[in-house]
């Protein structure tokens, strides 16, 4: 087992090597770019991301409160059939395994919440990504790199060029100021605030 991990090791810091020494490397062209973080750039994915917000308030928060509704009234009734003594053994059943299901959404709830407004999100979204790629392809084309790279996965130091503006030119939007500099500023720029990030759904406690 150490043998494997030592050798995962090696090959892992062979690559890196290998990506480090090729970027100093005289005609060896690195652009850097990420795409999730250059449509958080765009001017409508502040619109965007008051959709998803409104989604999750609205549709997501109406769920959640079907599933928990339909989980107290079913654990009122099997309640109440319990003391009758009298209510059928297949309608006791289908009602706990009822009961159950209603229970098993309220207690994954944040993950599910979590997986449908992501879907929302990349479907509202999808227009503006492929906006970028066609810019992106564009500048590809034009710049012809040997590799690109994402923000925050390169040594400082290295020659690399910050491909933000170069794709925002073709799409002739403007950029926040944080992405037009270093490339690896882009990066902080969405851990910091400055690039809005995609909010952590609210709706329900997850708990039945």
């Amino acid at each position: 087992m150490k043998q494997v991990l030592l050798a995962a090791i090696c090959v892992t810091a062979l690559c890196f090597g290998f990506k480090t020494s090729n970027a100093q490397a005289p005609g060896f062209k690195v652009g850097v770019f990420d795409l999730d973080i250059m449509v958080q750039a765009l001017p409508e994915y502040r619109g965007v991301d008051s959709l998803v917000q409104s989604y999750e308030r609205d549709t997501l928060g109406a769920e959640y409160q079907v599933y928990l509704s339909e989980y107290q009234r079913l654990d009122s009734t099997l309640h109440n059939d319990s003391l009758k003594g009298n209510i059928p053994k297949t309608v006791m059943d289908y009602n706990t395994q009822q009961k159950q299901q209603m229970a098993m959404q309220l207690t994954y709830w944040q993950q599910i919440a979590q997986n449908k407004e992501n879907q929302y999100r990349a479907q509202l979204l999808q227009p503006s990504y492929q906006r970028i790629l066609v810019a992106y392809k564009k500048v590809l084309a034009a710049k012809k790199y040997d590799l690109i790279l994402k923000p925050d996965s390169y040594e400082l130091g290295s020659k690399v060029e910050n491909m933000f503006p170069l794709v925002a030119k073709e799409m002739n939007i403007t950029l926040p100021p944080g992405l037009t500099g270093d490339p690896n500023q882009a990066l902080n720029d969405v851990q910091s605030g400055g690039v809005p990030a995609a909010p952590t759904p609210k709706t329900g406690t997850g708990k039945p």
